[in-house]
């Protein structure tokens, strides 16, 4: 059947695949197919859709025994638009009710467009429309729904169980710490708008009502880039910024990069390589209303290639410096 969606094929594992192999695969799909990687790509959109389908029904071990079980049928004759004789369609088959039971049902094939739509009504994929067929031989008299005599139009329970997910966030340090309104997209194709709180932190997590599985919660699990200037050593923030020799020996007041943009900084004469500073309340916010601070360590750097003018004026100071930096050396030669 053309449209039998195979989940084993769709993610390319076999049917006696383990639930961490399933897992891996899926991963790797995800990421080759994720519509943030293929923009405007209609084909990778449909293709990332499939994949998580397939993975939300095989990594659900009682979806997948399902799935399983009642595969064998996706060939049998008597789905709507296919020759069959009046009760070739008819099979039993359980459906566990709500009270935790297994009841047996008689299900007529004719009654579903295709293998998709029964598999559909099976798991509670999605929600499908079934009209009855008067002409129909009645299979199951407690049905209020079946008559010889009517039509009746029904919408399957689509519902799952009320379940909570937990999806993970990758933010850079500047988003994570200011936060605000964030358009996320999940791995099932769903695209949310968050009002993201500022000052988050790897590990943490946020809840969204509602927006899991069956009405249940959404967890997003922060993960904070590495930030290749800033460092955090717990709520304050460590950088190190680039000074001249000129600056070290007399003393300036420079401009330093901070997360809430340039501030000025004093630079106190003759100072070394090495030497920290703190900017005080300019670290990571701690969340109890406090703030860390910035911890800028200086670091003299030399002009890679000096001027004509530069190179007279280094001659100048060599002449006239009486700092000896190498006369007091622990050494006895």
């Amino acid at each position: 059947m053309q449209n039998f969606r195979n989940y084993y094929q769709i993610l390319g594992v076999p049917k006696d695949a383990t639930l961490e192999e399933i897992k891996r695969v899926y991963r790797r799909l995800a990421r080759q197919y994720h519509p943030d990687l293929n923009p405007g790509d209609k084909e990778a959109e449909e293709k990332f859709k499939d994949i998580g389908e397939a993975y939300h029904i095989l990594s659900d071990l009682e979806k997948r025994a399902q799935y399983d079980e009642y595969s064998q049928f996706w060939k049998q004759k008597g789905f709507q638009g296919r020759t069959r004789s009046p009760f070739s369609g008819l099979k039993t088959w359980a459906n566990k009710s709500t009270n935790g039971r297994t009841q047996t049902q008689e299900v007529d094939f004719g009654d579903y467009a295709d293998f998709n739509a029964f598999i559909d009504q099976l798991l509670g994929r999605r929600r499908e429309v079934r009209t009855v067929n008067a002409d129909a031989p009645r299979v199951a008299s407690s049905d209020p729904y079946r008559s010889p005599r009517t039509k009746a139009v029904y919408k399957a329970d689509s519902r799952e169980a009320k379940r909570d997910i937990e999806a993970r966030l990758t933010l850079p340090l500047e988003k994570a710490y200011t936060g605000g309104t964030e358009r996320i997209r999940l791995e099932d194709g769903r695209s949310l708008e968050v009002n993201m709180p500022s000052a988050m932190i790897t590990g943490q997590r946020i809840r969204l009502r509602n927006q899991g599985i069956g009405g249940g919660d959404l967890y997003l699990k922060i993960n904070v880039v590495p930030h290749p200037y800033f460092k955090l050593e717990r709520s304050d923030i460590f950088c190190e910024v680039p000074i001249t020799p000129s600056e070290a020996v007399l003393g300036s007041e420079i401009e330093v990069p901070t997360l809430d943009g340039w501030v000025k900084m004093k630079i106190p004469p003759g100072v070394t390589s090495g030497k920290r500073l703190r900017l005080a309340n300019k670290g990571y916010p701690t969340g109890t209303g406090k703030r860390g601070d910035q911890l800028v360590e200086l670091k003299i750097v030399f002009p890679p290639d000096p001027s004509p003018q530069e190179r007279e004026l280094y001659e100048k100071l060599r002449q006239v410096e009486a700092f000896k930096p190498r006369q007091d050396l622990p050494v006895d030669l």
